[in-house]
């Protein structure tokens, strides 16, 4: 008998990883940045016509980037330092025009009130400098978040046919067995089962 289609919509988001791969499929590391707040993965298409005896003679579909942005709580200085590739010199951190971003693999979860989860995997792509922003304190007290971008691209991925960009896979509530070969195709290690260094 097939399982029943889960209609409930996401609560929240959590569990973002990621690991850097280089030109290969297997990521030297896994880390955790923790307080995901909110994440949109676009993933553009558009159809193209082709014309003949005055109507639609064809259509096919183009597909075009696929852009993240992310909003963290706070993104350590590390965690910005593997993902956009800066160089520290004694202690200090510093950006410019040759810095060269690393190619990682990310994957995040979408949980669910009664448990369950959807994990996204995206298995290719390079994270953009966030802005710098500041503001005074006033009144009352505000929290600030920070936001990051990244571009994603296709990827040979074990076991499918043709490169993909993104990945879903969805456990029910005590459930890990499709997150873990998830992790399994996004960065070639199993999920990590002791706290990443930093988290």
């Amino acid at each position: 008998m097939a399982e029943e289609k889960v209609y409930k919509s996401s609560t929240g988001v959590d569990e973002f990883f990621y690991g850097d791969i280089g030109e290969g499929t297997i990521a030297t590391y896994i880390e955790r940045v923790k307080f995901l707040q909110n994440i949109s993965v676009e993933m553009s298409q558009e159809v193209v016509r082709a014309y003949g005896d005055n109507k639609t003679a064809e259509l096919a579909v183009s597909s075009g980037e696929i852009s993240v942005t992310s909003s963290f709580h706070k993104i350590p200085l590390e965690d910005k330092q593997k993902l956009l590739g800066l160089e520290v010199v004694e202690g200090i951190t510093a950006m410019g025009s040759s810095d060269s971003p690393p190619y990682v693999a990310v994957v995040f979860a979408k949980t669910y009130e009664d448990g369950s989860k959807e994990y996204v995997g995206l298995p290719k792509g390079v994270f953009l400098r966030p802005n710098v922003e500041g503001a005074t304190k006033e009144d009352g007290k505000e929290f600030t978040s920070e936001e990051i971008e990244a571009q994603f691209m296709d990827r040979e991925v074990d076991g499918f046919t043709d490169e993909k960009s993104v990945l879903f896979a969805y456990d029910k509530k005590g459930s890990t067995t499709n997150r873990d070969a998830l992790f399994m195709k996004i960065f070639g290690k199993a999920y990590p089962t002791t706290a990443p260094a930093g988290v």
